[in-house]
């Protein structure tokens, strides 16, 4: 996930510009004149693509409920969050007083389980060659599993990770598995889903012949699932921006992988050109898929109920609330 800040385009919608700063879209709180939180008034999408699951990833600071009040603020129909601290390997246990208001805002907001889509930390290798790095993150998943548990989710979204170029692809996708069977068996019912990567350096999951290879070694399979970032999946090859590409990378996922894995699509635009192997997010429209790529992304009848999760930049005047609308008015 990609969060480098920068100036819009007056003309065409580009990725020429480069972003100096690194920020996280951010939502304005509604308050109350004491400094407390008021209630959040749900905005319901109407009109075109009003049922497309469609949110972004948002923020947990100062707690972790107000993911959901956010969500509502943006109109948001799913989101996705991470689950503690970025920095470190081991964060704090989530307060069971905030796990249960996060509980009581997706009941009262209606966002069922099936359209939130936790994000794992970006330190975690579960393929990682080196042991210390191997035992600290499979420790990791178990316990973003457990907080998943305890927030009453049933997905967790995680980069299957990288070979440092010291072992092999295969060995690497076996340790994969390797941790996600050995989470599974430390854990209940949450599933475990998997990102494509965009083959740079040396991750794994670019390919989606990787994917498979993992999933083929995971045992409980009603326990493993994906996510396709279509920034990811261009910067791999996949044009998404050509006529029919959206399309054709979908034929390709259900060939090697099954349609029936898919769990989530991390909506974002790329600063970089169709292969670069770089993994740089852009705003909706500013980068290289453009929006004739992401009209092909919200009219594809197999997405229709999949949730969407928007990972974008911070843009002045341009944030979730906008390009949600964005999207929804790219449906016929």
């Amino acid at each position: 996930m990609s969060d480098r800040q920068g100036a819009r385009p007056k003309r065409r919608r580009s990725s020429s510009l480069s972003r100096k700063s690194r920020t996280v879209q951010k939502t304005k709180r509604r308050s109350s004149s004491s400094g407390e939180e008021g209630p959040v008034k749900k905005k319901p999408a109407k009109g075109k693509g009003s049922k497309r699951l469609l949110g972004g990833h948002m923020s947990i600071a100062g707690g972790i409920w107000k993911a959901v009040h956010d969500s509502v603020i943006v109109g948001g129909t799913a989101f996705a969050m991470f689950l503690g601290s970025q920095r470190t390997w081991k964060s704090k246990p989530i307060d069971e007083r905030a796990a249960e208001r996060f509980r009581q805002a997706c009941v009262e907001y209606g966002f069922h389980p099936s359209v939130i889509l936790p994000h794992g930390s970006y330190l975690m290798n579960c393929g990682s060659p080196r042991r210390d790095i191997f035992q600290k993150s499979r420790s990791m998943l178990i316990d973003e599993l457990r907080r998943c548990e305890q927030l009453g989710l049933t997905m967790f979204n995680f980069h299957p990770g990288s070979t440092l170029n010291e072992i092999s692809v295969e060995e690497c996708l076996e340790r994969i598995a390797d941790s996600i069977n050995y989470a599974h068996q430390h854990t209940n019912k949450v599933m475990t889903v998997i990102e494509n990567m965009c083959c740079q350096g040396n991750t794994v999951g670019g390919r989606f012949s990787e994917i498979k290879g993992i999933i083929k070694l995971v045992r409980n399979k009603k326990r493993i699932g994906v996510c396709l970032d279509t920034c990811h999946a261009f910067a791999a090859g996949y044009d998404l921006s050509a006529r029919g590409g959206v399309k054709k990378m979908l034929d390709e996922f259900d060939a090697q992988v099954g349609m029936k894995y898919l769990m989530a699509i991390h909506l974002n635009d790329s600063k970089g050109m169709l292969e670069c192997h770089k993994d740089r997010h852009e705003n909706i429209g500013y980068g290289h898929i453009g929006l004739d790529g992401f009209r092909q992304v919200m009219n594809e009848p197999r997405l229709r109920k999949i949730p969407m999760i928007l990972e974008t930049p911070h843009r002045p005047n341009f944030d979730y609330e906008k390009e949600i609308k964005l999207l929804r008015s790219l449906c016929n």
